[in-house]
């Protein structure tokens, strides 16, 4: 009995592999790219295959796969060869999608908890809401939401209201500041233990899910430190700039390092607009001339040269702005005090590095704002 020898066609091997589905995959192979290379020879097939996984499970499954959808499919003798080669997919960078009317977003973080991170983003918000601008204030310290509190409006409660058919939740407004916060949803005595991703869908659901409106600017408040949640709101939002605050002591320093490091990572890469210091001096009222440095002396001003990034200014260690947070009243509002010119000035910085940073960057659909238009709404006292 004469042999015949079986003619494989190329076209009837990419047709069979296009019923495989690699592990992980929504498409199958040859749409998704990983078939790179068909050969036929006589009754030898050799597929060259590229994976992005070197799990070898994965690898001997889809060997297997091949060999027997062509040997089912087309000829039952095939010798198949797959020659399976490994490629590391390109480090992804950390981006998000814009939101329709914030023109810039702001992240507010610090190294480490304590140097009055939330206290300096709420009086930032009122002090830019005084400014002109339309502002909206995320209090994304999950675990520690302070906002409500800062702002005077524990008792409140976001609105559900209807925009373009869908419900969205209406923020919370306060000094002409839009406001969410996970306090509004939670009892004041009440933790919140939350693993990652669970505090991640609430972030965005305070993000995506609400009626923020048109904004100049969104002020994210990150809780402290470097990690899950700062992760999350990074690759939920495009973000402009981040500010970094810290006090002058060296252990808060060499943490506030860590987060400007944070936001320089190349998967990251979020512009730091600056470095403020909190709790710079102190001035008794009896000494009004005298400034005390209680956790040393332009420790923030000096990690700014080092590290060359902006030194947006200094806030005093003074008891009122403790008091006015208490109290639901930040310390921006008050008029005509050495407490309302530090704040103002701060405001004009990161206002400033923002259009700096919107004219020597490439612009995302988030950044607009590109003069100090609306800074001198508030006039000297």
């Amino acid at each position: 009995m004469k042999y015949i020898q079986m003619k494989l066609e190329r076209k009837d091997i990419l047709a069979a592999l296009e019923t495989i589905s690699l592990s992980g995959e929504g498409s199958n192979m040859v749409e998704s790219g990983a078939v790179k290379n068909v050969m036929t020879f006589g009754d030898e097939v050799v597929v060259d295959l590229v994976m992005t996984t070197p799990a070898m499970h994965i690898k001997k499954r889809a060997e297997a796969d091949i060999i027997k959808v062509i040997q089912e499919k087309i000829y039952d003798k095939a010798v198949v060869k797959v020659n399976i080669k490994v490629e590391a997919p390109e480090k992804p960078t950390i981006k998000g999608k814009a939101i329709p009317g914030i023109k810039n977003i702001i992240a507010v973080a610090s190294g480490k908890g304590g140097v009055g991170k939330s206290t300096v983003t709420a009086n930032l918000a009122v002090s830019l809401a005084k400014m002109g601008f339309k502002v909206g204030l995320l209090d994304a310290d999950i675990y520690g939401p302070s906002m409500p509190i800062m702002l005077d409006v524990e008792a409140e409660r976001p609105l559900s209201i209807n925009v373009d058919g869908k419900s969205k939740m209406k923020p919370v407004e306060s000094y002409g500041v839009k406001l969410l916060s996970i306090g509004f949803f939670t009892k004041p005595d009440q933790a919140v233990v939350w693993r990652g991703p669970m505090a991640a869908k609430a972030l965005n659901q305070m993000i995506f899910d609400a009626a923020w409106g048109e904004l100049d600017f969104m002020l994210i408040d990150l809780p402290p430190g470097t990690g899950d949640i700062h992760l999350s709101i990074m690759q939920s939002l495009p973000i402009t700039g981040a500010v970094i605050v810290s006090t002058p002591q060296n252990v808060a320093l060499a943490d506030a390092k860590k987060g400007v490091a944070m936001f320089q990572q190349e998967s990251i890469n979020v512009p730091v607009l600056g470095i403020i210091e909190n709790m710079a001096y102190f001035t008794p009222d009896e000494l009004p001339d005298n400034k005390y440095y209680i956790f040393g002396k332009e420790g923030a001003r000096n990690l700014a040269t080092d590290l060359g990034v902006p030194f947006l200014g200094e806030i005093p260690l003074v008891q009122s702005i403790r008091e006015a947070g208490d109290l639901g009243r930040p310390a921006a509002l008050q008029t005509a005090t050495a407490l309302e010119s530090s704040f103002e000035e701060l405001t004009r910085n990161v206002v400033q590095e923002t259009v700096n940073r919107n004219t020597s960057l490439p612009p995302t659909e988030a950044i607009k704002i590109t003069t100090m238009a609306g800074c001198s709404a508030v006039k000297g006292k």
